[in-house]
Formats: C-alpha cells, structure tokens, sequence
C-alpha cells in the first residue's frame, strides 16, 4: 500500500542550521569543503580542480572566501570562521553582515546578543517570529538598520513594536506579516510614525485598527512615507490616508470596513498617487470609476477578487474601458496584456511583462511600480488561494498559472517565495485526502513551472528551498507531474535537500520523495540517487518530538520498501531499526502510522528477502506492534495489526507474538473493530489467521474469544473481509474446542452461506474446509501439525492464490 501527502501554508516554526545547494550539489550547513575537490595551482584560484590532494584553504583569494561566506548562514560563518585567524577575519568583514535573513533560525537574546558585534552596519534584516522580534529589538543594536522583514509575528505586541521603532530610528522599511498582528493597536502605530522619520515603506497585515490619529502621526512625521499596505485590517481611517501626500502606493487588500465613497473623494486628491491596490474588498464600482475619473496621477488599480466590480463587468464588459490611460486589474481582465500597455514603445511580448530587463532604461516610477505590482499580486493571490473561493478555475487556468511562475522569476526573493507557496496551495483540493486538482497542477507542467521550481530548489536560500520543495511536492501527487519532476533531475534534488541541517527543507524534500515515491516507476531511481539512506538518515537526525520530518520519511520508506529491491536497500541502510525505535518511542499518531505501515512493508517480502526475520528479530519490535494495536487512532491499529500479519509468517515471529501478548491484543482488537474500517477489520482478521497456524495459537484464540468476531466479520459484504475471517476460522476449526464455539456462536449457516454465495473462490474453499474438519470425524483426531494449516499472507496477488489453491 503507498499513500501520499500534500501540504498548504502553514504557519512554520523555526527550524535549525542551514544548507546550501550550488550547481546540483549539496553541502551540510557547517561542514568542510569536500575532499575531492581542491584548487589546483599556486593559490590565485587558477588552474583545474585536482582530485585527492591536501591543499592549504587559506591560499584562496579573498574575495573567493568572502563569496563563499556570503551564501552561508551566520552560523555557517562561525562555524567556518572558527577554523582559522584568517578565515575568522574575513567572516567578519561589514560587506558580509549588511543583510542578515533569520527566519531559518532560532533567535533569542542570547543570541541576538552575539551577534551584535557584527551588526553595527547591518542595512537589512529577515526574522520569524515574535520572540525573534522581541531579541532584536532589545539585544541586538543595529542602530543603522534601514529594513525589517518580519514573519510568523502573530504574537507581536504594541510594547515590542514600540521599542523596535525607538531602537532602530533610522529605519525606512518596515514589512511584518502576512500572519494577522491581532494584538498591534494604533498606539504602536503612532509609535512607529514618532520614532521613524525617514520612514518609505510600511507594510502590516492584520491590525485591529489603523485610527485617524495614527495614520496622521504617519503623515505629519513620515515625509518620505510614499508605500503602505495595510492588508486585511479591521478597520482603517480611510479618510486620514488621503493626508500622507507623500504617497505613491496604497493597498487595504482584505479590508472590508471601508466607506469607499469618501475613500475615493480622498485618495483621488492626492498628488503623487501611482497605485492603489483593493483586492479581496467589497469596494463598489462606483468607487473605482470615481477614481479614474478624478485622480490625476494614478495609473493602476488592482482590484482582484472583488465581487462587486466583477459583477459589473460581467455586466458591462466596457464599464471601465473609458480609463483615460488608467489600467483596472481584475481576474477577469486579461491582465498580461493590459499590463503590456504600459511599454507602448516597445515591443514587449505580454508574459515578458514582469520581466525586468523591460523596465531597464524605462521611467524610474515604472520600475517602481511594477516591482510594488509584483509584491501585492503575491500576496494577493496566495490569500486568494488560501481561500480558495468558488469561480476561481478559469482564472487560475487561463492567467493564475502564468502569473505565478512569472513570480516565480521575480529579482524580489520574498516574491520568488510567496510564489512558491501559493503554487503549493492552490493546486491541493483536500489536505486530509491528498488531493490535488490534476487541471491546475498540469498547467503549472504544461508552462514550464517544473524546471523553475527546481532551480529555485536548489537556491542557497533556506526559505526559497523549503517553499519550492513543498510546492513540488505536491504538484507530484499528479502521476503526469511526478514523471516530470523525476526526468527533470527532482529526485536527485530532494535527495540532497533532504540532507539539509534545517528541519523546514528536509521535512518538504522528505514530502517529495514520499510522494513520488508512489510510482513504481520511481522507486528504483530514489534508492539509485541514495534516498533511502537520506531519509534513514533523517529519522535519526531528528527528535522524537519533529512530527513532520519523521512522518513524512516513514511514509516514503514505506512506499518503498513495498518493492522487494528497495525493500532491502531499507534493511540494509539501517531502515529496520530507525522504523522500529520510531514505533517504540515516538508518540505521534502520525508517525507511529507510517512507521507501522513501513514495517508491514518490509515483512512482506519473506520469500524473498530475510526482512520478515529480521524485523521479528529487533529489540522490542514486536511488542511495539502489539502495543500499537491499542492505539486509539484507527490508521495506526490498522497498519499494526497489517505488520503483525505479514510478520506471522515466520514461524518464530509467530511464537514471540503472542508471547509479547499479540493473542489477548489482536483477539481485542477484532471485537472492537466490527464497525470500523473494511481495512482495519480485514487486518485484524489476518493477523489473527497468521496466528492460528500455531496450535496453542489457535487454542487460546478462542479461549480469548476470538471466534464470534470473526464470525461477524464472515459475514461482511465484502470481500477481502470475509475471506481473511473464513482463513481464521478453517484453522480454528481444526480443533474440537474451536469447532464446538463456532457451532455454538451459530457458525454453521455463516460458513455454508460463505460456501454458496461468496464471490471469493478462497472464501468458498476455506469455508468448505473448516466445515469439512468439524463435521467429518478428523477433529476427533489428534492433529498434524505442519501438514494442514496454512495461513494465506495479505501480499499474494491474485495469480498466485489460484497458484496456491
């Protein structure tokens, strides 16, 4: 049995360390340069690699080093500049600490603390989280810092943003979502307005309010002020916006409490207005042509997903034709070719429009304003696609997809990202069942995304690695996609990822190679390119408490340990044990699921391969199955009973079985099952006929009550249910105590109904059989151990059951 699994957004936590990926090939985060490969020549960085020789590191040129350590994280940088006085130098260099992205890390005092050595140039700054935002703003003293990007920040407060701005007064760029700031009032905004006059940028989603005196604090003391986004606000002073005169771009995405007449009157006044954004808003078409019709700088408005003005087009397809050069963007405008309107000298093809060499030499506004374009139109279109609202399919078919890979090739990282992540959204229809719209996905296939993703995969960036990864990953549910991916070198590329010190990328590539794990066709390839030991690999590496990582890599060792080849690359690569301590120690139904499921897997092979043996053979792995039979989630009872039934089959896991007490459990088991899943009932009728080989087995079975379940699930409709149960009950029937419960419990018309109208052959034979032992004399007898018994195991095919009969 194999399973996928797809992901949306999620709100991540923070992971740890850092891989980087150049040119198809992986290095972990704080390792050494590989040993195969050293500069050859006498240390100017000339000359070709030579393979096999020790070279001194510290002969490479410095800016060679320094561009080496400008693709690490700032652990990376310590890690290497901790080998040698030159090295440690030159990690310190200012160019190097201009930017610094923490969003992969862990940021606390202590460590913001550190780092404050090095920040007294830091320009840039990226961080996740609320607790990451509280260390910075009081320990880490970049007093020039010019840009904050901040993420994840939901548990952000009016005090911490307060003393963020007081602390950091040269600050021009302020950027925190998109997670809603439920607790940021306008009082913080104020705060903001006061302390940071050179203020040119300010982007916040969620605020509970934007009042009037806070949105004037920004106009009386932010003269630079030209860019605000206010993203799915409660409310917002609508009016008070129509004072910072100073604006070039607006957008209140998502804010539903605005009185859009006088919203117009005012923005339409004022004199450096470019852009106004009013996607996913109620805003009227009233509105929209009111500012068209009066504002006289404004060139576009982005009105994505808004009922009202699309209901008017609908209605009216040239409402908004008469534009005076003024362009309105809505889902159902053909939005590369109105933006082309924009290059009316050049020949610009209409998906060439986000490309920047287009805007190269063009008027500096125009630049500007696509690159704002590009910003809202990611984020809309994620909201959009976390929302995923009725209607949307034409759009995503005919321009969404486009759109988005063009994104995707954005020069903003964060763009490049938020990108990704939408494409890993929109294409999933149901999380729980992994179902993904095969129309979209295909699309995304179709224009060319597959190769796009996976370059950005294999980016240095922490963020770009894990969203790519999760967007390929779930595009490969699609059979037609995952062939793709693989012939595009995606294995080998989630391979490597997979080895990433960071949890976030290992997790998505561990999701990837689940997925694509599900073709046949692709599991000799993953164990070709070394995933099976990367994802064994992944389950030590992680703790018990990492619920996705570890899930995800069960799930596609289990996938491919359903091959008989790949099945002993994973017992050779140490899979038996990683499966069974996850079985033993982890707590999480998720993983306990998969892992229970993987060890099924691998015993299914017992002609073939030792597996069976071998898993039987584990310390405390059979008890764990036992145990997990008495899970209260029902996927992993399933997949325990399902392992204990392959691993029946040998004859000493069948004895140690019920030692570890897998009688008393599985006999349970059955009596609960009744209304539960075909599969779990089926499963539990089979662990319990792998058992009944044994002739103290099959004895205490019934003394534990085995026999009116299995009864009960003799007379299911369906068919793998009833022939499983008949299975059990042709063993139990060869003992007179066994015959004797199943005529007391009314067996007799249950097993002759199973023997004339079964559609099963099996069940029909097996029926006949066991009716045969309790009514001809033979059970009487002592038995022959060895000569009549024999359980069926769950994995024959259908061929080789006629084989058997």
């Amino acid at each position: 049995m194999t399973t996928r699994r797809v992901r949306r957004r999620t709100c991540r936590d923070k992971g740890k360390g850092k891989e980087v990926v150049e040119e198809g090939r992986a290095v972990e985060a704080g390792s050494s340069p590989p040993r195969d490969w050293v500069p050859a020549g006498d240390g100017d960085g000339g000359g070709e690699a030579v393979a096999g020789e020790a070279v001194d590191w510290t002969l490479l040129p410095d800016d060679t080093v320094l561009q080496l350590f400008g693709r690490l994280s700032y652990r990376d940088r310590a890690s290497l500049g901790a080998t040698c006085q030159t090295w440690r130098g030159l990690g310190s260099s200012p160019c190097l600490w201009s930017t610094l992205d923490l969003r992969a890390h862990r940021c606390d005092a202590e460590v913001a603390s550190s780092l404050a050595s090095r920040c007294g140039g830091l320009q840039r700054l990226r961080l996740r989280g609320h607790e990451a935002a509280v260390a910075v703003a009081s320990a880490l003293g970049a007093r020039d810092l010019r840009e904050v990007v901040a993420e994840g920040c939901r548990g952000l407060t009016d005090a911490t943003l307060a003393v963020l701005a007081a602390r950091h007064e040269a600050l021009e760029s302020l950027q925190i979502g998109p997670d809603p700031l439920e607790r940021i009032s306008s009082d913080a905004l104020r705060h903001v307005a006061l302390c940071c006059s050179r203020l040119r940028r300010l982007h916040l989603s969620g605020l509970r309010e934007a009042d009037s005196d806070a949105i004037g604090a920004l106009a009386r003391y932010c003269p630079l002020l030209e860019d605000v986004a206010l993203l799915d606000c409660g409310t917002v002073d609508e009016a008070a916006l129509g004072d910072i005169h100073s604006l070039r771009f607006l957008s209140i995405a998502g804010c539903y409490n605005v009185k859009w007449a006088t919203a117009s009157a005012s923005w339409a006044q004022l004199p450096l207005l470019v852009a106004v954004d009013v996607s996913r808003t109620d805003v009227s078409p009233n509105a929209v042509a009111r500012l068209i019709s009066h504002s006289k700088t404004l060139e576009l408005i982005c009105a994505l997903n808004c009922k009202f003005v699309e209901e008017e087009q609908a209605h009216s397809p040239t409402a908004f034709s008469n534009s005076k050069g003024k362009l309105v963007l809505t889902i159902t405008c053909p939005i590369f070719k109105s933006l082309a309107s924009l290059f009316p000298a050049e020949a610009v093809e209409e998906h060439g429009v986000f490309n920047e060499c287009n805007w190269r030499n063009k008027r500096k506004i125009l630049g500007v304003m696509m690159n704002w374009l590009e910003w809202i139109l990611s984020q809309s279109l994620l909201r959009i696609a976390e929302c995923n609202p009725y209607g949307m399919d034409d759009f995503w078919l005919q321009q969404g997809t486009s759109m988005l890979l063009s994104l995707v090739k954005s020069s903003q990282e964060d763009v490049q990202e938020r990108a990704a992540t939408t494409i890993a959204t929109f294409v999933v229809i149901d999380d729980e069942t992994a179902n993904v719209d095969a129309a979209r996905s295909e699309a995304v296939m179709r224009d060319g995304g597959i190769p796009l993703l996976l370059d950005l995969a294999r980016c240095s960036r922490v963020s770009a690695q894990s969203e790519a990864a999760k967007a390929i990953a779930n595009l490969s549910v699609n059979a037609k996609v995952a062939k793709v991916v693989a012939d595009e070198g995606g294995i080998a590329i989630f391979t490597n990822l997979a080895k990433s010190t960071n949890r976030l990328v290992a997790e998505e590539a561990a999701g990837g190679l689940w997925n694509l794990s599900v073709g046949e066709e692709h599991k000799a390839a993953i164990a070709a390119a070394g995933g099976i030991k990367a994802l064994v690999d992944l389950i030590f590496r992680w703790p018990a408490g990492t619920d996705g990582v570890l899930e995800r890599a069960a799930g596609a060792l289990a996938n491919l340990a359903a091959d008989d080849k790949c099945s002993l690359e994973v017992a050779n690569a140490g899979g038996v044990h990683a499966l069974v301590t996850l079985a033993r120690s982890c707590k999480l139904e998720g993983v306990l699921e998969q892992a229970a499921r993987a060890l099924a897997n691998l015993a299914a092979h017992g002609d073939n391969n030792n597996n069976n043996a071998a898993v039987g053979q584990e310390a405390g792995a059979l008890e764990a199955l036992v145990q997990l039979t008495c899970s209260q989630n029902e996927g992993v009872r399933q997949e325990a009973a399902g392992a204990l039934w392959n691993l029946s089959f040998d004859d000493r896991n069948r004895e140690a079985i019920a030692a570890a007490g897998g009688v008393e459990a599985l006999v349970s088991l059955a009596q609960q099952c009744l209304n539960a899943s075909e599969g779990l009932q089926e499963r539990a009728a089979g662990a319990l006929w792998g058992l009944s080989v044994s002739e103290s087995n099959s004895i205490a079975i019934g003394q534990e009550g085995g026999v009116a379940p299995l009864l009960t699930m003799a007379q299911s409709e369906v068919e793998d249910v009833h022939e499983t149960a008949a299975g059990a009950l042709w063993n139990l029937a060869f003992y007179s105590s066994n015959a004797h419960r199943i005529v007391e419990e009314g067996g007799v018309p249950i097993l002759v109904h199973l023997c004339s109208s079964s559609g099963s052959k099996m069940a029909r034979f097996m029926s006949a059989l066991a009716l045969a032992y309790m009514f001809d004399g033979r059970w009487m007898r002592p038995p022959l151990l060895g000569h009549h018994l024999r359980a069926v195991p769950k994995v024959l095919t259908s061929r080789e059951l006629e084989e058997w009969l």
